[in-house]
């Protein structure tokens, strides 16, 4: 009973969700995309005022810096300690 009722809520979930499929990836992109300036704005030259508290992180984020700076626009990275290209 508790898994057909799971499939039901995953069946409705999928329903609302598939019309709007691009505008959910769309606003997820863009919200990672503030998260990263956030993340680097420090090393960018803009004060970052959680620097300690996000500093744990930068290992994480890392191996998706490439593909954020080249959706920002820049070529290269813009770090100088971080040499992605």
């Amino acid at each position: 009973m508790l898994e057909k009722f799971k499939r039901i809520i995953h069946l409705y979930d999928e329903i609302i969700r598939h019309p709007h499929k691009t505008e959910i990836a769309r606003e997820l992109r863009d919200e990672d995309d503030l998260f990263f300036l956030l993340l680097y704005s420090d090393m960018l030259g803009l004060p970052n005022p959680v620097f300690y508290y996000t500093l744990e992180l930068y290992p994480f984020m890392l191996e998706k810096f490439h593909d954020w700076h080249l959706r920002m626009g820049m070529e290269h990275s813009p770090l100088e300690g971080i040499r992605c290209c």
